[in-house]
């Protein structure tokens, strides 16, 4: 998870350029509805952070996103990006300041992928040669050969190819704010768990403000900095961090849409490297190993499915840091030791 949220410039990429986001008492009422679809709605995000949006259906996630981008108009309120109204922006010269990622990526299928990642570039009126340096910087951003990627077409991707390309085409003009619709909604599970974990090492690398709409709550605790929980009509229910809210959730609405296993969610906040490991001895004392960058909810399940077998721990090179037992991982639980840690950060 990203740790520190403050935008630095770390070398001649433009990078780390970010914005604060405020909604300031934002409301939208569609005509023809008695309820508002939000009523009341303020938080702030600050420069380089994840803030997720979740809730139920009908909580207003993706309206409160598409006010932002002035898809949708505001009924009452106010939104400053960078500290400046957005409605002092003309809508379509502030949408290219922003990234937008959805479900559905909406990738151009008659466009290579490369000019596709160059598509706000080519609006804003760039040189061809920047242009293509961009793409080229992206692509490798990404994971992914230019000059073996950048001519396909979406339709010789795979659907998480093509999620990763709309994510570097979201990136393409280095906007200060990028919105994220449920990005990985219509991606398979092991697929979305990689997706995430791209996307979390892609932000230590960008730290962009990021706000990242989603139904499920453990992709929520997963990828956010903060979470902004919202109940019908996009009231907000508690607005902090992830560790926070597995914690002290603020009512009983908040506790019931978080889960019952609240206890077991907290320990995918957390990694093996936070642990203080059981000192090596010289010998493995089981055949299983798990990496020191594990969360610590991965390794109980890895140590369930081996039987309770305690596992060697080893760092990045493959030398051994420790070892970690299920009595270990239950006294931190037990005395509350791992909660206290992660609500310190």
């Amino acid at each position: 998870m990203p740790t520190d949220h403050t935008a630095q410039d770390e070398g001649p990429s433009a990078f780390a350029q970010a914005a604060t986001l405020e909604l300031l008492g934002v409301s939208k009422r569609y005509p023809g509805q008695r309820e508002p679809a939000i009523a009341d709605l303020s938080f702030s995000v600050a420069a380089g952070e994840v803030c997720v949006l979740v809730g139920p259906s009908g909580s207003g996630k993706t309206t409160a996103m598409r006010l932002i981008n002035r898809m949708i108009a505001l009924s009452g309120g106010e939104i400053l990006l960078g500290g400046a109204s957005v409605l002092e922006r003309e809508p379509n010269e502030l949408r290219r300041e922003i990234g937008y990622v959805i479900q559905q990526i909406g990738l151009f299928p008659h466009q290579t992928v490369a000019e596709n990642i160059a598509t706000v570039p080519r609006l804003l009126g760039w040189e061809r040669s920047r242009t293509a340096a961009r793409v080229d910087e992206l692509m490798a951003l990404i994971g992914m050969e230019p000059d073996e990627i950048g001519p396909r077409y979406p339709a010789q991707l795979s659907g998480g190819q093509r999620q990763r390309v709309g994510v570097a085409r979201a990136l393409a003009a280095d906007p200060p704010l990028m919105l994220m619709d449920e990005p990985f909604g219509a991606i398979d599970p092991i697929n979305r768990a990689r997706l995430q974990d791209e996307f979390l090492r892609l932000q230590e690398r960008v730290r962009k403000t990021v706000v990242f709409v989603t139904h499920d709550i453990d992709e929520a605790i997963k990828v956010g900095d903060r979470i902004a929980i919202l109940r019908q009509g996009g009231e907000l229910a508690q607005y902090d961090s992830p560790a926070e809210i597995l914690t002290n959730p603020a009512d009983e609405f908040v506790a019931e849409f978080v889960g019952a296993d609240r206890a077991l969610k907290r320990l995918g906040l957390a990694t093996l490297a936070e642990v203080a490991l059981v000192a090596p001895n010289g010998h493995e004392p089981g055949t299983g190993r798990v990496a020191v960058s594990a969360t610590v909810r991965d390794a109980l399940s890895a140590l369930l499915a081996g039987g309770g077998k305690p596992l060697t721990v080893v760092d990045e090179s493959g030398r051994v840091a420790g070892t970690v037992t299920l009595e270990l991982l239950g006294g931190l639980l037990g005395n509350g030791a791992l909660a206290r840690r992660q609500a310190s950060r």
